[in-house]
């Protein structure tokens, strides 16, 4: 693992900086906001993460620490790569990923260029809880009373499920959101959406 470089800025291209370290220069794939940072001849320490395939070693390039843990977790949803990572947080910042995951915010998450509707539900079912607390918002949002409803279908037929499967499921998990109401609390849209899946896995 190269945790991050640091030398002197030979060039700055479109996508990514040349850094000279101890002689050797170094391409380090970066976003425009770490890109916007970076001048040519100035001195830089970039965090990095290396991405290793069978015909290739590459370099990714992060404004910071937090940036690229941000980017490791990415990866780990189901269809997304090291370059669909970077487009999302080239388009938005690690506290507005954060804001959007714990919001069930689909169509912020949708935003960046590859990932789609589909793509931004996994996103908030797979990294609920694994980022952090966005800093420019309380508590994650929860809903209640059948204000749960329409959220869950809405992820299940995002994440391709037909729209009477979804409705379906969610008609199934309805005894869930309403023992939460009976104790006076407000149902969870993800634990509900996470439940259906598994009804739906079932049927």
């Amino acid at each position: 693992m190269i945790a991050f470089v640091r030398g002197t800025v030979a060039s700055v291209g479109a996508d990514h900086a040349v850094v000279d370290v101890g002689g050797v220069g170094l391409a380090v794939l970066c976003g425009p906001r770490t890109l916007a940072e970076l001048r040519p001849g100035g001195q830089a320490q970039v965090a990095t993460a290396l991405v290793v395939r069978e015909d290739s070693l590459t370099l990714f390039g992060f404004a910071d620490e937090e940036e690229r843990q941000a980017f490791e977790v990415l990866q780990s949803v189901t269809g997304i790569g090291p370059r669909t990572a970077q487009a999302v947080l080239a388009v938005l910042t690690v506290d507005q990923l954060r804001a959007a995951v714990a919001a069930d915010d689909l169509a912020t998450l949708a935003k960046p260029p590859g990932i789609g509707r589909k793509g931004a539900a996994r996103i908030a079912l797979e990294l609920k809880d694994r980022l952090g607390a966005p800093s420019t918002f309380g508590a994650q949002p929860q809903v209640g009373a059948e204000a749960w409803s329409g959220p869950v279908v809405d992820g299940l037929v995002a994440l391709g499920w037909p729209l009477r499967d979804a409705r379906a499921a969610a008609e199934a998990v309805r005894p869930e959101a309403e023992a939460v109401l009976a104790e006076g609390g407000v149902p969870s849209v993800p634990a509900l959406l996470r439940s259906a899946l598994r009804h739906l896995d079932r049927a």
